[in-house]
C-alpha cells in the first residue's frame, strides 16, 4: 500500500514537472480568430500579443496613459487635438515611427468600419514631430478612442494602394515571424523596441474555439497563458496544482435586446413585465458561477457610468404577471398569454461562441414561460443578429456587450444606439439620450448627463441588462508577471519572466 502511494506520488511529482517545463515558447492560447493582418479585424490579437501599439494606453483603472503618443492637448475651441509623438521609435521594418506614418494609418482606419469613423474627424495631418487632429464638433472621447485596438499604427510598408493591410508591422516588443491566419501567429522579441526589452524571447498564440479544450491546454501544461475561460473550466483548473487562477470583473454585461417596434413589445411596460420574470442572481449563479446579476446595464466596475441612485431591476414574476394581465394579455388553453387572437410567442437568437449564452437562454425561456410568455430559442451564428435587425425579424437577441472597446463607454453608446447599429437599441429613439450621449461627447453635461442617460435605459429598457461579466485566465506556474486586464488589450505578456 505504502509503495503504491509512493509510486503515485513520483507520478504526480512527475505530470507536475513536465506541466511546468517550458521550450522558450511562450505559448498563448484564446478563442479570438486572427481574420487577417488589418487591426480593424484582428487588432484585439495584435495588442495583447505585443506586436503592435496605440497613441494612448490604458492603466486597469481604465486611466488614460501615454503610448506612442507622450502627451496631449486640446485647442480651446475644442477643434482641434495635438498628440506629441515618442521619439526614437522604429517599426519592425527598421523604418522610423513619424506623425506621417501615424497620420497615414489613422486615416486608412478611419475609412473602415469602427468606431473612428463616427467620430467627427475632418482631418488627420502631421505638424513636426505632433500629429494633428482636425474635428469638425468638440469630442471630448477622442483620446480613448485612439487606444481601441482598430487604431493600431502599423508602419507605411504594411499598407497596400488601396488601404488594405498586406503584413503585421507595429512597433510593439514583439514582432511577428509566422502568421497562419485564421489560427496561429509567431512571434519574437524586436531587438529595437524602444522600450525595456522584454524577459521572454518568443511567444506564439493559438485560437482555439472550444473552452474544453482551452482548458484541457492548460491543465496539460501544453499552453502558458489560457484566455477566457467558461465557469465550469474555471472551477475545476482551480483545483490543479500547476497553473493559476487569475479573476477579474470586467465592463462587459449579458444583455437582451429587444425589438421595440414588434407588437407585443412596444410598450416600455411590456419589456419592464419581462425584465421582472429575470431571476437574474439565479442566472449568474447555474451559469456563469458567480453572483453577478446585472441590475443595471453597467456594473460597478464602471463608476462613471454606475448609477446608485437608480433602483435596480428585480425577479418578482407576480408583479410580471400582474402588469402583462393589466396590457390584455390573458392565458390562453395552454397557458400562454394572448391578446386580441395574438400568442405572447417570440423568437430568441442567439450564438454559441460564448459558451453561456445558449446556456442563459434555456434558463430564459423557462423563466418567461413561468409568466406565460412562449420563447422559441435559435442558436445560430453571431452574423444573423446584424441581418434580422436590419431587415426587421428580429424579436429578441441575447449577446454580451463590451462596454470597454475604449475605456470610456460613450464611445460605445455612440454606435449601440446610432440609428440602425445592430448591436444596441432595435426602433427605439430617445431624443433626450441621444441629446444627452451627444452633448457629452462634445465635453458637456458631466455625471448629471451621464446619470440622467442610464436612468431613461433603465425606465425604457430598450436592451435588458441580466448579469455582469468577470473574466479569467489559467495561468502555468511557470511564468510570472502574468495579468489579466479588465480593458481586455493586455496579458502582461512585456513583463512576463519564466519562473526559477
Amino acid at each position: 500500500m505504502f509503495a503504491r502511494l509512493l509510486a503515485s506520488a513520483a507520478l504526480a511529482a512527475a505530470l507536475s514537472s513536465a506541466a511546468l517545463a517550458h521550450d522558450g515558447v511562450l505559448d498563448v492560447v484564446a478563442p479570438f480568430e486572427i481574420k487577417g493582418a488589418d487591426p480593424v479585424t484582428s487588432g484585439n490579437v495584435y495588442i495583447k500579443m505585443d506586436v503592435a501599439e496605440t497613441l494612448v494606453n490604458v492603466d486597469a483603472a481604465g486611466h488614460l496613459m501615454p503610448g506612442l503618443a507622450t502627451g496631449w492637448q486640446v485647442s480651446a475651441d475644442g477643434l482641434e487635438w495635438r498628440f506629441h509623438l515618442r521619439e526614437g521609435v522604429r517599426f519592425h521594418d527598421g523604418s522610423l515611427f513619424t506623425a506621417e506614418a501615424a497620420a497615414h494609418a489613422l486615416t486608412i482606419a478611419r475609412a473602415k468600419p469602427g468606431l473612428l469613423e463616427t467620430a467627427p474627424i475632418t482631418g488627420i495631418v502631421a505638424d513636426g514631430g505632433d500629429l494633428v487632429v482636425r474635428l469638425s464638433e468638440p469630442f471630448a472621447p477622442l483620446p480613448a478612442f485612439f487606444s481601441e485596438y482598430r487604431s493600431l499604427i502599423f508602419a507605411p510598408a504594411a499598407y497596400a494602394a488601396d488601404g488594405s493591410v498586406t503584413a503585421v508591422i507595429g512597433t510593439g516588443a514583439y514582432r511577428v515571424t509566422k502568421l497562419e491566419a485564421p489560427l496561429r501567429l509567431e512571434a519574437e522579441a524586436f531587438p529595437d523596441y524602444w522600450g525595456a526589452a522584454p524577459g521572454v524571447s518568443r511567444a506564439s498564440y493559438q485560437a482555439v474555439g472550444r473552452a474544453e479544450t482551452r482548458a484541457l491546454l492548460a491543465e496539460s501544461g501544453d499552453a502558458d497563458y489560457v484566455f477566457n475561460l467558461d465557469p465550469a473550466s474555471t472551477t475545476r483548473l482551480a483545483s490543479v496544482n500547476t497553473v493559476d487562477i487569475l479573476t477579474v470583473p470586467v465592463p462587459r454585461t449579458l444583455l437582451l435586446k429587444v425589438n421595440a417596434g414588434h407588437p407585443a413589445l412596444s410598450d416600455p411596460r411590456t419589456r419592464r413585465a419581462l425584465s421582472m420574470a429575470i431571476d437574474r442572481e439565479g442566472l449568474a449563479q447555474a451559469v456563469l458561477r458567480f453572483p453577478a446579476g446585472g441590475t443595471q446595464i453597467f456594473a460597478p466596475s464602471v463608476p462613471d457610468w454606475h448609477s446608485d441612485a437608480l433602483d435596480p431591476l428585480t425577479y418578482d414574476p407576480e408583479a410580471a404577471r400582474a402588469l402583462l394581465a393589466e396590457l390584455g394579455w390573458q392565458p390562453g388553453p395552454d397557458g400562454i398569454l394572448t391578446r386580441n387572437g395574438q400568442r405572447l410567442s417570440l423568437t430568441l437568437t442567439t450564438f454559441p461562441d460564448r459558451p453561456e449564452l445558449p446556456l442563459s437562454a434555456a434558463v430564459l425561456q423557462q423563466m418567461f414561460a413561468d409568466v406565460g410568455a412562449e420563447m422559441t430559442i435559435n442558436s445560430t451564428n453571431s452574423s444573423e443578429i446584424p441581418v434580422r435587425h436590419a431587415d426587421g425579424t428580429l424579436d429578441l437577441a441575447l449577446f454580451n456587450r463590451n462596454f470597454a472597446l475604449v475605456p470610456d463607454p460613450l464611445g460605445t453608446l455612440l454606435t449601440d444606439y446610432a440609428p440602425g447599429d445592430a448591436w444596441g437599441a432595435m426602433n427605439w429613439d430617445n431624443s433626450e439620450f441621444i441629446a444627452l450621449i451627444r452633448g457629452l461627447a462634445r465635453g458637456e453635461g458631466g455625471q448629471a448627463a451621464r446619470d440622467r442617460a442610464v436612468a431613461i435605459l433603465q425606465a425604457d429598457l430598450p436592451v435588458i441588462p441580466i448579469a455582469w461579466y468577470q473574466q479569467s485566465a489559467a495561468v502555468s506556474k511557470g511564468i510570472t508577471g502574468a495579468v489579466i486586464d479588465p480593458y481586455e488589450r493586455n496579458i502582461g505578456l512585456k513583463q512576463i519572466r519564466w519562473a526559477e
